[in-house]
């Protein structure tokens, strides 16, 4: 079987897995250490699953990448919730032609070249800085912070009942330069600039 079959079929199973385990509420029973020792939050590992999708429906313009061999970079600022998941999600993968790879930034200013960036929640009061320092840049940002798409931001993740939804500001999407296929779109809540 083809790797990347093999990848989706465990991702396919690993989605499955985490309805079930929600489901029966097993969230609420495990002990804390056992959570600490594990992987991820299964939140996480799902979210992980969404970035490494948002970039098959994202069109960049050519500017974003110096040459043709320029990785599609998904970075991560501030705490890192994923672990090595988010990296295993991607290793081997490809998008539009281009390997994915994974970076963790400290603060913007470290950011270069990254072409989605999921802000962490521990960076919600240094928020506006963050995106005003990205404004002009073809990224395509995306955190689970409380209004977070309202405030500038691209896509926000918004767990409700249990599964995972996703906001998205079109307005901050073509500031940035960024084509967002309908397909992408279709499951997501749309909302004007200033709600959310």
């Amino acid at each position: 079987m083809h790797p990347r079959a093999v990848r989706v079929a465990l991702i396919r199973d690993l989605v499955l897995q985490l309805a079930v385990w929600l489901a029966a509420g097993a969230a609420t029973t495990l002990p804390t250490a056992t959570l600490a020792q594990s992987a991820p939050d299964p939140e996480y590992q799902l979210k992980a699953v969404f970035l490494f999708n948002f970039a098959q429906f994202v069109e960049w313009p050519a500017s974003a990448f110096p040459n043709s061999q320029t990785p599609l970079v998904i970075g991560i600022l501030g705490e890192d919730p994923f672990g090595p998941y988010l990296d295993e999600t991607v290793r081997g993968e490809t998008v539009h032609d281009r390997p994915l790879v994974v970076r963790r930034y400290r603060s913007v200013e470290e950011i270069t070249d990254c072409h989605i960036l999921f802000i962490s929640r521990r960076e919600e009061r240094r928020l506006k800085g963050i995106l005003d320092s990205l404004r002009g840049r073809s990224v395509l940002t995306v955190s689970d912070a409380d209004r977070f798409a309202s405030r500038g931001g691209i896509i926000r993740f918004v767990t409700d009942h249990h599964r995972i939804r996703f906001r998205i500001n079109i307005e901050a999407a073509q500031a940035a330069s960024l084509s967002l296929s309908s397909k992408l779109l279709r499951p997501a809540e749309i909302i004007p600039a200033g709600e959310d």
